[in-house]
């Protein structure tokens, strides 16, 4: 029998229905020679410090900086989530092979890897590697399944990334908060958010200090086209006016003409993050207002996955 496990029942879904897999089961469905099962996302995280050495449950400036010889994994805390592993867990010890059907990215190849090793799958995996749930997309996707191996090093650079969020997160944390919290007040600090909410206030004082100042620029318009004095801005009318008796002892001649032809390319497509910014400027929707409606495009079949 072929496992296949899917990022979110949605995506199982489609994947079970291009398969033949239409008999449902208690957390995935069956047939064709296929198993399909799902995750909700992240089922897995890095363990909490105490639970590599239970003197780091006190936060003391002592104990830091907590350094774990060896990053070990654990089940988010979830009665769902448990219970759904309980089941990828079964299915995986009695398959044959397993296709990994994570999302095409380096968090979706974390969050499938990481429930292959909690629950010690040891059969072959192949990989699933698709930015569309069309019919047509998923079945060349089976039709070209990949080796696990060749996604290696995308796994360890999602590994690296989360090991290196929980060092400073962890830590920072614990420092910032022992040694300016005040009256048991929490100063989170992480890899993003910290240096994001730094660029935000540094704005905010920018916004705050700055001093409006008046500038007067010296113009011209010849056979409809504006022309600006190269001079530049006038801190003063009269500066400005000085300037242009200057200008008026000369006659206006054009120095140089040129023309080119030139081809215009249709804009390339949207990645997350330039869709983030540009739904921020045309509509006022937050980032996470965003990434929720190109998630649920892509689930519905109408855009190519979003974080690629």
């Amino acid at each position: 029998m072929i496992l296949c496990i899917a990022e979110k029942p949605s995506v199982a879904r489609d994947i079970a229905q291009v398969l033949g897999a239409v008999t449902k089961k208690d957390g995935y469905m069956e047939g064709n020679g296929y198993q399909i099962t799902w995750t909700f996302g992240h089922l897995c995280t890095l363990k909490e410090p105490h639970e590599y050495t239970p003197a780091w449950k006190s936060w003391s400036l002592s104990n830091l900086p907590m350094i774990p010889p060896r990053f070990g994994i654990k089940l988010i805390d979830n009665p769902g989530y448990a219970k759904q592993f309980g089941i990828i867990e079964q299915l995986m010890q009695q398959a044959d092979e397993i296709v990994n059907c994570g999302d095409a990215g380096q968090e979706g190849e974390l969050i499938q890897r990481w429930v292959m090793q909690k629950a010690g799958a040891r059969c072959p995996v192949k990989r699933l590697w698709i930015s569309s749930l069309t019919e047509e997309a998923i079945r060349d996707g089976f039709a070209k399944l990949k080796d696990q191996s060749e996604f290696q090093p995308l796994y360890e650079a999602g590994l690296s990334r989360a090991i290196g969020d929980w060092l400073l997160g962890m830590n920072a944390t614990r420092l910032y908060t022992q040694k300016y919290g005040q009256g048991g007040q929490l100063l989170s600090i992480g890899r993003v958010q910290t240096p994001t909410l730094a660029l935000i206030v540094n704005r905010q004082l920018e916004i705050e200090n700055f001093k409006p100042e008046p500038y007067w620029e010296l113009k011209t318009v010849y056979r409809e086209t504006i022309f600006s004095a190269t001079k530049g801005k006038f801190t003063s009318k009269e500066e400005g006016l000085t300037f242009l008796e200057t200008v008026k002892q000369s006659d206006f001649t054009v120095t140089d003409v040129s023309s080119k032809k030139g081809v215009e390319y249709a804009p390339r497509l949207f990645d997350l993050t330039s869709l983030q910014v540009e739904c921020n400027k045309k509509f006022g929707y937050s980032a996470d207002d965003t990434l929720k409606l190109i998630q649920s495009l892509y689930e519905k079949k109408v855009t190519t996955y979003p974080r690629v």
